[in-house]
């Protein structure tokens, strides 16, 4: 081979190098190329998010729930500033020898905290204390630990705690609302949240300060009907009736006849909604709202009125109740005693069995269900409180002789003490129903006529006798004359009526002159001192309207000194 072979061979060789090098670079030119572009524009979004879940923090800013306030005013339920901590635990676990610290700091066990952390290990979020004083956090924060980071949150508490507690309510741990109004009205108290972007590093230490991405709303404030003074009246009168009388329970509705809203509405035993560690189940219903009971003779001035309505009767119509009792077939319907001839008057004085059993006998039972359809029993009032029941009132296509008898006298139908509460306040608006409130009214609804004037002043002036000469003597009111009806029932147990557990109630007006107030009283199963609702609920009504009275400056109407004799067991129980 020549030397000018040599070279052009030299010559290809370099030149195929060339090439394959050019290649090279293009190959390795495009695949960078390939690579930026897939940064910069295909996977840009993706690889900024995983970034910025290193350093981006979005953290949510608390609505201050709404104030719950009485109708004075008076805060019932608000919510005070806590914090809490929480962790990145990807973060969390590059810091281990902190955990010791940390644990003792927040007040819980390391194990505990070692547990939490790895169950949450693949989250991007967990608590690890909530609810601590605003001092108490920044002391956790003074660890300066990886990972760990604090916000702010509510806690709501009840300044009048057990006494307000069956009606207010109460949240869970994050402010939404369990029971009573917070859950009735949770929409309208809770606002809705805001949320903060900032920047930290990996260490939580702030990089840049918080940006506003939405403004926090407040939730609306809430102002219920009731008076907090009077209902502190109640539930002292309540606790010390069922300690007096070894009940298992109590309930008092009072309701303002004038504007149809809620003054008072208690019941015992109660629970602390400050202190949930020792909340037991079956105190936290509304009983007032939520349990039913058999009326019993507070329903007789129905059967009463029904009758007047009819036009076959007034005031002082006859009624034969010889000999005290009578048979409905094999079944026997009994007075206390023989009552010989009574007029209409007497006959609710009384509490006669056997005098409403044959008016109603003698109208026909229809004009008695009517009368009670209208006064709101078997509907629900309309107060829109969690959980309340409708009550039954039966409907049937034929009635026995011994159904229309003790429908008569409250029984076989069933209230809530906020449906007895209603009527009883529609008695006192002298026959106009209005809606029931539990939030104050700033305009009275005008309400609805529904039985003649003439006849629901009959009944008040009836109901006045009870109080003054029959079996609700001890409901007396000193200064004012009031009215009501006693009632006793027998509660249903497995093998049908018991013969030793009871519920006494007492259902009334005040003043009867120029009503303003409606109570209804339930001593569920007082077991010393008596069980009739002349002896255990009637003092209740005569303590509490006294004092409610006075609250509400009403004038009295008389002078008087309040004498109240000593019942006998049948006296005061009537028969029912």
């Amino acid at each position: 081979m020549n030397n000018n072979d040599k070279r052009t061979k030299n010559r290809s060789f370099r030149r195929g190098r060339l090439v394959v090098l050019q290649s090279l670079l293009v190959v390795i030119g495009l695949s960078v190329g390939c690579r930026i572009v897939d940064l910069q524009l295909l996977n840009r979004h993706f690889l900024q998010n995983e970034g910025d879940k290193r350093s981006v923090r979005y953290e949510k800013i608390p609505a201050h729930r709404g104030v719950i306030f009485d109708r004075n005013g008076k805060p019932l339920a608000v919510s005070t500033p806590v914090t809490t901590i929480w962790a990145v635990p990807a973060d969390l676990l590059l810091a281990k020898s902190s955990w010791g610290d940390l644990a003792q700091q927040l007040d819980i066990n390391e194990e505990t905290l070692t547990k939490r952390i790895a169950a949450g290990k693949n989250k991007n979020f967990i608590y690890l204390k909530r609810q601590l004083t605003p001092k108490h956090g920044q002391k956790v924060m003074a660890l300066n630990i990886a990972g760990v980071h604090m916000m702010e949150e509510h806690r709501r508490y009840y300044p009048a705690g057990e006494v307000t507690a069956h009606l207010v309510g109460l949240t869970n741990i994050d402010e939404n609302g369990q029971e009573g109004m917070e859950l009735g009205y949770n929409d309208w108290l809770q606002g809705s949240p805001g949320e903060v972007r900032y920047l930290k590093d990996r260490r939580g230490q702030l990089v840049k300060q918080a940006e506003l991405v939405e403004s926090a709303k407040p939730g609306k404030e809430l102002m219920l009907s009731i008076d907090l003074d009077i209902q502190y009246l109640a539930h002292r009168a309540l606790k010390e009736a069922v300690v007096r009388h070894k009940a298992r329970a109590a309930s008092l509705v009072m309701l303002d006849v004038q504007t149809g809203e809620v003054l008072a509405m208690v019941n015992y035993p109660s629970y602390n909604p400050n202190n949930r560690s020792e909340m037991e189940a079956y105190k936290v219903r509304n009983r007032t709202v939520t349990d039913v009971l058999e009326p019993g003779s507070t329903l007789k001035p129905f059967a009463v009125l029904a009758a007047l309505e009819s036009g076959r009767y007034d005031k002082n119509t006859p009624v034969n109740t010889s000999p005290g009792y009578m048979y409905i077939g094999r079944n026997k319907v009994s007075d206390l005693r023989d009552y010989g001839r009574l007029n209409v008057t007497s006959v609710l004085t009384k509490s006669s069995n056997i005098g409403v059993t044959k008016m109603v006998m003698d109208i026909g039972v229809d004009n008695l269900l009517d009368v009670l359809r209208k006064a709101g029993v078997g509907q629900t009032t309309g107060v829109d409180f969690p959980g309340e029941s409708v009550g039954y009132l039966p409907y049937r296509d034929r009635w026995s002789g011994i159904e229309a008898a003790t429908l008569s006298f409250g029984y076989g139908l069933t209230v809530t003490p906020l449906q007895l509460a209603q009527a009883y306040m529609m008695l006192g608006a002298k026959g106009v129903m209005r809606p029931i409130s539990l939030i104050k009214r700033d305009v009275v609804p005008e309400g609805v006529r529904i039985f003649d004037e003439k006849h629901i002043s009959d009944i008040l002036d009836m109901l006045g006798t009870v109080v003054q000469s029959g079996s609700g003597r001890r409901a007396k009111v000193p200064s004012y004359k009031v009215g009501g009806k006693t009632g006793t029932t027998r509660k249903v147990g497995e093998n049908g009526y018991s013969s030793n557990r009871h519920i006494g109630i007492f259902a009334g007006v005040a003043p009867i002159g120029n009503p303003r107030l409606a109570t209804v009283i339930v001593i569920d199963e007082p077991t010393r001192g008596g069980y009739y609702g002349g002896l255990t609920a009637a003092p209740v009504f005569s303590k509490v309207n006294a004092g409610a009275l006075q609250v509400l400056g009403v004038p009295p109407e008389q002078k008087e000194v309040l004498t109240v004799e000593r019942l006998s067991d049948s006296e005061a129980g009537g028969a029912g």
